[in-house]
């Protein structure tokens, strides 16, 4: 069966693990690498079961402790080659990942890694670059897309594909443009280039999700520009202006959840 955690997600630092009996992905690393320890633990979890890092981007709540693992643990890590030379020149990066660790892969190609068939992904935002992750496990299709400025084809067609997705809900905009962040930062936020609000978050859910969907996690909120209870509840009143119905009661679409900053989720199991 496969699982899955976040460990913690939003600007203080993002990481996830998807696993199975045998083996585990560890996506993201901007976690410190003790606390990251301490949460397995707290699993009851080793971290020998993770195999393989895939980083989505070079920004450090997504990298900071990626050349620590990869060191003391042996991991490869994988994702662009743009994505890699961000790394390298990412000061808070301060342990570089190795030559031979370092392994690339190539968006709308799939590759087969351990249990886990994976196919990268685009995903338009202002780091040097940016990959969202389809990845298959039997007949399960677990997708991961953040850190999102807009919404491209390519996207709407892996969330149609998907059982179980985590998406990016970052900011309610009116927060945003009334709150204390200045001009230039609300322009990059807002940019296509930038981050997707809970009402676009909504709409690509409302627009692409299909009836094989069983379970949506909100990733990557700001902690001064939206709420979990305020991105919950924006984003399942639009759903339901378009018919569809989340929850956990008889009779739901699918199950929303809002992922916390810096609070680990349980282990999901994904079937």
């Amino acid at each position: 069966m496969l699982h899955y955690i976040s460990f913690g997600s939003g600007s203080s630092g993002n990481s996830s693990f998807l696993f199975t009996e045998t083996d585990g992905l560890l996506i993201d690393a901007g976690i410190g690498i003790r606390a990251l320890k301490r949460q397995f633990k707290n699993f009851g979890l080793h971290m020998s079961s993770v195999k393989n890092i895939l980083i989505t981007h070079d920004h450090a709540d997504h990298v900071k402790s990626v050349g620590s693992l990869s060191r003391d643990y042996n991991l490869p890590v994988w994702t662009t080659k743009t994505v890699h030379d961000g790394i390298n020149n990412n000061w808070c990066v301060r342990c570089k990942i190795t030559p031979e660790r370092a392994k690339r892969v190539q968006k709308g190609i799939s590759f087969q890694l351990g249990d886990f068939l994976i196919t990268p992904f685009g995903v338009p935002h202002d780091s040097a670059d940016n990959v969202g992750y389809c990845i298959q496990y039997k007949d399960v299709t677990f997708v991961l897309m953040t850190d999102i400025g807009h919404l491209t084809d390519e996207m709407k067609g892996f969330i149609s594909k998907a059982n179980y997705l985590v998406i990016e809900a970052d900011y309610e905009k009116e927060m945003l443009i009334s709150g204390p962040y200045p001009e230039h930062l609300k322009r990059r936020i807002l940019s296509p280039y930038g981050h997707m609000s809970n009402e676009e978050c909504a709409m690509a859910l409302a627009e692409n999700a299909t009836s094989n969907l069983k379970h949506v996690w909100l990733c990557h909120l700001s902690d001064e520009n939206n709420h979990p209870d305020l991105a919950e509840k924006s984003v399942k009143q639009i759903l339901r202006s378009h018919g569809i119905v989340v929850g956990n009661e008889p009779g739901a679409d699918f199950k929303l959840e809002v992922l916390k900053r810096k609070t680990p989720t349980g282990i999901f199991e994904l079937k």
